[in-house]
């Protein structure tokens, strides 16, 4: 039997979940004064500017955008390092005393978000870290927990959730595989 693929999450969707989150954002943190977003290489980054857009419109103050890579903090690959190509973290702005929205595609196990937070730290001590996803698939295996959410979706661990981009990196989809 065929595997079968479920749309989750059209581009309208998609975008109704960033502009949901943006709000919530702006209510959080009582606008954008102080407030920066760092995007995980690389479908969070893409949110983030997406996101950044978005609070842009509503405020008319677009926040700084960082990249993080977290190649070289990952737990799951202990002396495979030499072996992956490891990108960018590009973080133009002092992270120190600001308000961090840490930005990613999927939450799932939540190790890459731990590995993101310890790449922020290492560049300075933020006043608080927050975290926006646009999909929260669960099965945790760290105490991590999302304060912004685009959409919950249970799964099994044999099923696979992929945000898809178009060719100027703006989400178009997000696919359930089975």
């Amino acid at each position: 039997m065929a595997a079968q693929n479920t749309v989750i999450l059209d581009v309208t969707g998609v975008r109704r979940a960033l502009t949901r989150i943006a709000h919530e954002v702006l209510e959080k943190n009582k606008g954008v004064e102080n407030l920066v977003l760092a995007g995980i290489r690389t479908g969070g980054v893409y949110l983030a500017k997406e996101l950044a857009a978005r609070l842009e419109e509503i405020e008319g103050v677009r926040p700084p955008v960082g990249e993080v890579d977290i190649t070289l903090y990952r737990d799951d690959i202990k002396g495979q390092t030499a072996h992956l190509p490891v990108g960018k973290t590009d973080i133009p702005f002092s992270v120190e005393g600001k308000r961090v929205v840490l930005v990613d595609d999927v939450l799932f196990t939540g190790r890459t978000i731990r590995a993101a937070l310890d790449a922020i730290m290492d560049h300075g001590r933020p006043a608080c870290i927050q975290l926006a996803v646009l999909i929260d698939r669960g099965h945790r295996e760290l105490p991590i927990r999302a304060d912004f959410v685009g959409r919950n979706v249970p799964t099994s661990l044999k099923e696979n959730i992929s945000v898809k981009f178009d060719s100027n990196y703006l989400p178009t989809e997000v696919v359930l595989e089975k």
